[in-house]
């Protein structure tokens, strides 16, 4: 049987915290007023985290900090004063989802555990690996994966897995939704999501509708109470609750229905593990969103997991709230100490402070010295009032039993001594109880940088923005002035293929489905028009269902080169199928950089290189990067001079259908028609359409913008932001139309977005 599992439970506030570890947490996950993906949720001053983590680590417990959304370069002088009391109070590990954030705390701050966000989309082995490399300790997965995928991901990578066992399910991957951002301007990325997946749609397929109103992107919420055993048994190190959102009676009621099951686990073993039927009638009287289904562990899709009725939340009985904020939501119960005062004049006072309490160590103790004491010249001490200050230890986490004066003779020590001497013990005391517990011990900075958050934010404030020397900056823009901005095409078909080869370009993308699928057409384009680079598309997502694809990529890139050396190319990389590859998941990173060859990477807009930080995360994998759609054009100037500062290109986006969500569900197979051919869109209570694309190879839907995103009328926008490359994203559209974009003639639509050029997200 595996070890203890930890349980970690949400926390939106101080007492949705006390709740979790009143009710049997291991860990809580909160956020600051900062830097937190719930934006809306209460979150936690600074003070009150400090004061979370002390009584946290006094219990045994452990407190992890959400800093898992999207940071920008002008922000990220605020986040080293943010998080340095709070790693200095001990914090014992920081969730994060940009790249550029992991790359900044693992500078700052060295020894604070990383914990990769379910934002990061990891779905394998490779991915976690990576990460594992920059320095992540802990892996949240994708919530789509299933309990197979999860146990091959502890098993070759060994590193600890967090998986979501209950709360509110995203339809999309998380980490790859734009569709509340390019909207309404409220990203999800930024923890300000207006969960547009929670309104009606209808389903069409050519031209017919398929289903009728209904909810078909929001998921039935997670419960996964008679699952417990199997979760444990897949080797999952920690089991967490979503609902930072959601009430304190919410936190503690889930958490102890949990923590009550896992302990029984743990007794009886899975033979004896037997789920009440009133704990379950309990569960789902908690806040759920109309059903509850197990998630993806045990199915990779499918119309049970959707909410086709009106997704609110069904609320809770008054009674069983109640119930549960009198028994948990409450200061923790102080722990019974005894004290021992030892006074003797001209000697230091002495306070020995020993926990009195059954099932607390009895091996803690401290001893602490204090002022000299004094003899009395004219009121000595009196043992009564000695008792008296020695026992004030309100606002502590301890509650004197007993206390022992030892005092010889008339001695005197002023109030303000004793009570000085009382605090540094109760301190040391909740000190060293919560270094035997297990958890992190408080911190103190160095001045020297290369300790752990050396860097004092007075002192050097440029560098946390990795700013590009003016004088510099100033003689590169002079060459960027005499730098051709090049024409980058991606194509999905092979009439787009045909239509970007006859048009002047530096570089064609071609997705790798389309590559394998059509792979002989593909090479002879290659092999006619080699004037230009080649690289190949990866996939949005890669799973463990795409070994065999990925098998059959890697022998048709190698048959690619063997043809290439035998007509007298270069057998390496130039002159085959592919010169590099565009990246949109930290899986297909490691796969191109396991195969044999040079070939060149660029992350795609969805992988948020989002600040310099992130730069400099990429920056010894490749030498181009793609803008992300969330940045103005002011914000992306400012990062694509950075890039230019250390060597690196920026690629601009300048046509495309926007993805607005990348999802395991399937909107064909929600209405019945899976596998069916046709062209499939949703429609929205406004009679606005989205296409969506069915990709079966490996079984996700892309939903675009019911709209294109496009620059042409924005020439000197697109020019101020000085990229390097500008790329035309074709998914959709005939021949003739990609035509038209690049030629920028008689645009083929009737409307079109600039995304996020001017206004940028908050």
């Amino acid at each position: 049987m595996k070890g203890r599992v930890e349980l970690l439970a949400p926390a939106g506030n101080y007492e949705a915290f006390l709740g979790a570890v009143n009710s049997g947490a291991d860990a809580v996950y909160l956020g600051g007023d900062k830097f937190g993906a719930r934006a809306y949720a209460d979150n936690f001053t600074t003070e009150e985290i400090c004061r979370a983590i002390r009584t946290a680590h006094f219990m045994g417990r452990k407190v992890y900090l959400t800093v898992n959304t999207l940071i920008k370069d002008a922000e990220l002088e605020e986040l080293y004063p943010w998080m340095l009391p709070v790693y200095e109070a001990g914090l014992d590990g920081v969730i994060v989802q940009d790249a550029g954030v992991l790359s900044y705390i693992k500078e700052f701050f060295k020894d604070l555990p990383i914990h990769a966000s379910t934002q990061m989309s990891i779905t394998g082995p490779g991915g976690a690996l990576f990460l594992r490399e920059k320095g992540v300790e802990r892996i949240v997965p994708a919530r789509e994966l299933s309990l197979a995928e999860v146990r091959r991901l502890k098993e070759e990578t060994g590193m600890e897995i967090e998986c979501f066992i209950h709360g509110a399910m995203c339809c999309c991957y998380s980490g790859k939704c734009l569709f509340s951002s390019i909207l309404g301007g409220r990203s999800g990325n930024r923890g300000t999501c207006a969960q547009p997946c929670r309104l009606p749609y209808q389903i069409y397929k050519d031209g017919s509708r398929i289903s009728g109103a209904g909810y078909p992107l929001s998921l039935k919420d997670m419960c996964t109470i008679t699952c417990i055993p199997q979760l444990i048994e897949a080797g999952i190190d920690s089991f967490k609750i979503e609902g930072r959102m959601k009430k304190p009676e919410y936190t503690a009621g889930v958490t102890a229905i949990y923590r009550r099951y896992i302990d029984r686990y743990e007794e009886k073993g899975p033979e004896g593990y037997r789920v009440d039927s009133g704990d379950i009638q309990k569960l789902h009287s908690l806040y759920i969103r109309s059903e509850v289904q197990t998630g993806y562990y045990d199915r990779h899709n499918g119309p049970e997991m959707i909410t086709f009725r009106a997704p609110g939340y069904s609320g809770a009985d008054e009674r069983t709230l109640e119930e549960i904020r009198r028994r948990y939501v409450h200061d923790p119960d102080r722990l019974p100490v005894r004290l021992r005062v030892k006074l003797r004049a001209g000697e230091p006072a002495l306070l020995q402070i020993s926990s009195d309490r059954a099932g607390k160590d009895p091996d803690v103790s401290v001893i602490v010295r204090g002022d000299v004491v004094q003899p009395a010249q004219k009121m000595p001490l009196q043992t009564e009032n000695i008792k008296k200050q020695m026992e004030k230890t309100g606002g502590s986490l301890v509650i004197v039993s007993a206390c022992e004066i030892d005092m010889d003779g008339d001695v005197f020590l002023p109030v303000s001594a004793l009570n000085k001497l009382r605090r540094e013990g109760v301190e040391a005391f909740e000190r060293k109880a919560a270094v035997s517990g297990g958890v992190c011990a408080p911190r103190k900075v160095c001045a020297d940088r290369t300790e752990p958050g050396g860097l004092k934010p007075e002192s050097d404030r440029r560098i946390c923005r990795r700013d590009v020397p003016v004088e510099k900056d100033r003689e590169r823009q002079q060459d960027r002035r005499q730098t051709p901005v090049y024409t980058d095409i991606l194509v999905s078909t092979l009439e787009q293929l045909e239509t970007a080869v006859r048009h002047p370009c530096r570089r064609i993308y071609i997705e790798s489905d389309l590559y394998t699928a059509q792979h002989e057409q593909v090479w002879e384009y290659r092999k006619e028009h080699m004037d230009r680079q080649y690289y190949l598309a990866m996939p949005y997502v890669l799973r463990e269902r795409d070994r065999e694809y990925l098998e059959r990529l890697t022998a048709l890139l190698n048959k690619d080169r063997e043809s290439a050396a035998a007509d007298g190319r270069d057998a390496g990389c130039r002159g085959a199928a592919a010169d590099g590859f565009l990246i949109r998941n930290y899986e297909s990173a490691a796969y191109v950089m396991g195969l044999a060859g040079d070939y060149e990477i660029v992350p795609d807009a969805g992988m948020y290189l989002f600040n310099a930080y992130g730069l400099e995360f990429w920056k010894d994998h490749c030498g181009e990067y793609t803008l992300p759609y969330e940045l103005n054009g002011r914000e992306a100037a400012g990062l694509a001079r950075r890039a230019r500062g250390m060597g690196m290109k920026t690629a601009l986006i300048a046509y495309s259908r926007i993805p607005m969500m990348i999802t395991a569900n399937c909107i064909k197979k929600t209405a019945g028609e899976c596998r069916t051919d046709g062209k499939v869109w949703i429609k929205d209570r406004y009679g606005t359409d989205f296409p969506v694309e069915t990709n079966c190879v490996h079984c996700y839907n892309i939903i675009y913008n019911s709209v294109p995103y496009s620059l042409h009328l924005q020439k000197k926008e697109t020019a101020g932001i000085g990229a390097d490359a500008l790329r035309y994203d074709f998914t959709t559209e005939t021949a003739q139309e990609c035509r038209q974009i690049l030629e920028n003639r008689d645009f083929p639509f009737d409307k079109h977005t600039t995304g996020h050029l001017k206004r940028g997200v908050e």
